[in-house]
């Protein structure tokens, strides 16, 4: 039962700052606002940056290793992702470590296990709302959507991919192969 009356809560806040058009957070979030820019280091030691997912669909997932609820979720995203992959919705998905402390070595594993990209060392607005994971989600026109769990993301997601691409999309990066040592 408090799982349950933490998320509608959790849910009820979000919608309110949607309607209202508030910031999310302290930085200059805005949902349904333009969506700022950032940078991040991928594991395979590529910057990124807003402009690389132009005309895209992007969540940017932060996560721990540590963190229960991320290692269910991890997984979820990478069946939505290929899913969507198959089916050329340009849905790209950022996971953003906020574990910058732990050497790459250890954190490549896990990373050979997903076909999205997966960074750390993330400059920008984007921080973490009321725990691990949370999860921003970027339309292809580059407004700031927002899905705080598993359940409301497929909600804010299957609406924006079935938007057509536009012309100028960015075919956004690919994440480059490597091998866990």
């Amino acid at each position: 039962m408090g799982a349950l009356s933490t998320m509608i809560k959790r849910l009820l806040f979000i919608l309110c700052l949607a309607a209202a058009g508030v910031p999310a957070y302290a930085q200059d979030l805005v949902i349904n606002g333009p969506a700022p820019n950032f940078r991040a280091r991928t594991f395979d030691g590529r910057m990124v940056s807003m402009a690389d997912y132009k005309g895209q669909v992007l969540i940017i997932n932060f996560w721990a290793t540590w963190c229960g609820p991320c290692k269910k979720e991890l997984p979820f995203l990478e069946g939505y992702y290929r899913a969507a992959q198959d089916k050329n919705y340009g849905l790209k998905i950022l996971a953003v470590t906020k574990e910058d402390s732990i050497p790459i070595d250890r954190l490549k594993p896990l990373a050979a296990q997903v076909h999205f990209d997966m960074a750390r060392n993330f400059q920008g607005p984007y921080s973490v709302l009321n725990g691990l994971p949370t999860n921003y989600v970027i339309d292809r026109n580059g407004i700031l959507r927002y899905a705080f769990d598993l359940d409301s993301l497929n909600a804010v997601l299957t609406p924006l991919l079935q938007q057509p691409m536009p012309a100028d999309a960015a075919p956004g990066p690919t994440k480059a192969s490597f091998a866990p040592n």
